[in-house]
């Protein structure tokens, strides 16, 4: 391995300077690569900082506010423009660069593609939650490993609904999951995945997300506040017992972006 090919990661940090788990959870699973592989972090949204396509393979991050905050600014400009480079370097070449989007990344991407409604959910989600995979996402590479619905963190005051197939079939675009089942709300359950392409990928919902992280989010006054005054103290003592169940989040964290990160290297290294 450490004849072949360097690859080069781009990391996106999304999180405009607020204190965040999720970019510890993305570094310690490419530490955990070879030497072969290195990575760079661009602050986009606080610093204006894009990386070029000199990379490999880009991830971005999750991050707080409103998907709609970036309109007309240059780094959400910068955003969607480093998006469209890497579907055109990718029609034109052989050798791909492929990116994977993490919830604040995901929806910007529904919103540039013209996926689905991007509007204000009733409530804050934040926990611990089931995620259902659709027909296309049973057959994805990057869930292989996982049970359908699997566990993942999700953490979120927006989401992606009523998706114009339209837009889906025009691109090639697929759902490879939704929000949990939910039949005592009358509520549209939104989109938590989607392929956006033969190279690009993202997801609603956190899986670079693990117990140590999630603790530390759980027991914030703020967060414990919020969580038993919407969900309750059992759900809420629920969410800390089921970050010692490995089948969970910790299930998760070590099947989709794993997975992601090796298709990716094995295809580049192949070619």
């Amino acid at each position: 391995m450490s004849e072949q090919k360097n690859i080069k990661v781009a990391v996106i940090d999304m999180n405009n300077g607020s204190p965040n788990q999720g970019m510890r959870g993305i570094k310690e699973i490419l530490q955990k690569y070879p030497l072969d592989l290195t990575y760079d972090i661009f602050d986009i949204r606080q610093k204006g900082e894009v990386p070029g396509l000199d990379y490999d393979i880009f991830i971005s991050s999750g991050g707080p506010g409103s998907p709609f905050d970036g309109v007309d600014s240059k780094w959400e400009h910068d955003f969607f423009n480093l998006l469209t480079e890497i579907e055109n370097f990718n029609a034109h070449n052989e050798v791909k660069k492929y990116a994977f989007l993490i919830c604040h990344s995901f929806q910007l991407a529904c919103r540039k593609y013209g996926l689905g409604k991007v509007t204000k959910r009733k409530s804050n989600a934040f926990g611990i939650f089931p995620i259902s995979l659709t027909e296309d996402g049973e057959q994805e590479t990057i869930f292989k490993g996982l049970p359908n619905p699997f566990y993942s963190v999700d953490s979120r005051d927006w989401q992606v609904i009523q998706p114009k197939l339209h837009n889906f079939t025009e691109r090639g675009a697929k759902i490879l999951a939704i929000e949990k089942e939910r039949p005592h709300v009358a509520l549209e359950r939104c989109v938590m995945a989607i392929r956006f392409s033969d190279q690009i990928i993202g997801t609603q919902f956190h899986p670079e997300a693990d117990p140590i992280g999630m603790k530390m989010y759980l027991l914030q006054d703020e967060k414990k506040a919020a969580i038993i005054k919407n969900h309750g103290s059992d759900k809420y003592l629920d969410m800390l017992n089921s970050l010692d169940d490995l089948s969970r989040i910790t299930l998760t964290q070590s099947v989709i972006l794993p997975n992601f990160l090796d298709q990716a290297i094995h295809t580049l290294q192949e070619v």
